[in-house]
């Protein structure tokens, strides 16, 4: 994105990674930002060839890594160790051990929040992700449905951050009805916090449904090479699957994705 005057959220500059002691460069030349739009937020996708970097990018953010050089900044400072930041896994990442409502209060136990303030605020994410009923279950497969387990993790980095959401490929393992419901939660989701959203995905209709901007990456040595708007209403339905806008701009990316893998 273009520099403007909005606060900065999100923000990786010049930034590579190499391993082999420099022989191998997986990143070069990166830069990426996002800012605060007002009363909005930002859904921004990425998209790019296998093997570029898209997840690195998340653990970047996510305090996961650290490049070999470049920096992370995080509301215009540097990211640090104490910002908790979480990231939504394509694999199930909650604790089989403990109950989802156990799994979405844990970020707030490192708050000194007594239990039954945190088991109040984790319903209040429970069931905004529609899984009140099921609070008292074991976080674990198949007592939950891989898309319940998806709502789990969703509602625990809320409950963490909602100001932030990192999300690698949530939806990659997931059957197509669960899929595109998981898709319509998100979006309202977004709608209602007004979030910064960064989400990795290989699905291009996935991308421009979900979507405020777009951004995709070369292959290695990668960097972002191309930023699309998607200029759709904010708030998304099914509908506008089927609208000739929303299918040229499915072409577009497409073809832009064409170009940059070549």
């Amino acid at each position: 994105m273009e520099d403007t005057n909005f606060e900065n959220i999100i923000e990786l500059k010049n930034i590579q990674q190499t391993y082999n002691g420099g022989q191998t460069v997986i990143l070069k030349d990166l830069n990426f930002l996002i800012e605060d739009k007002p009363a909005q937020g930002e859904f921004a996708i990425i998209l790019g060839p296998s093997g570029c970097g898209k997840s690195t990018v998340l653990r970047y953010i996510a305090g996961l890594q650290k490049p070999t050089s470049g920096e992370v900044l995080i509301n215009g400072k540097p990211k640090t160790e104490d910002e908790r930041i979480s990231m939504v896994f394509q694999r199930y990442s909650s604790l089989p051990w403990m109950t989802v409502l156990d799994n979405v209060a844990l970020a707030l136990n490192y708050k000194g929040i007594s239990k039954k303030e945190r088991h109040e605020q984790a319903m209040e994410f429970i069931q905004l992700v529609g899984l009140d009923g099921h609070e008292n279950k074991f976080a674990q497969y198949p007592t939950l449905s891989g898309g319940q387990m998806q709502r789990v993790a969703i509602a625990r980095s809320l409950i963490s951050n909602p100001d932030i959401i990192l999300m690698d490929e949530p939806f990659g393992a997931l059957d197509i009805n669960t899929r595109l419901q998981m898709q319509d939660l998100l979006a309202d989701i977004w709608t209602k916090f007004n979030s910064t959203i960064v989400f990795v995905t290989h699905d291009i209709q996935e991308a421009v449904y979900l979507g405020d901007d777009i951004y995709i990456m070369k292959k290695a040595p990668s960097k972002f090479v191309k930023r699309i708007n998607v200029d759709l209403p904010l708030e998304r339905n099914r509908d506008l699957k089927r609208d000739k806008h929303f299918t040229d701009l499915v072409q577009y990316v497409e073809d832009q994705m064409v170009i940059v893998s070549e």
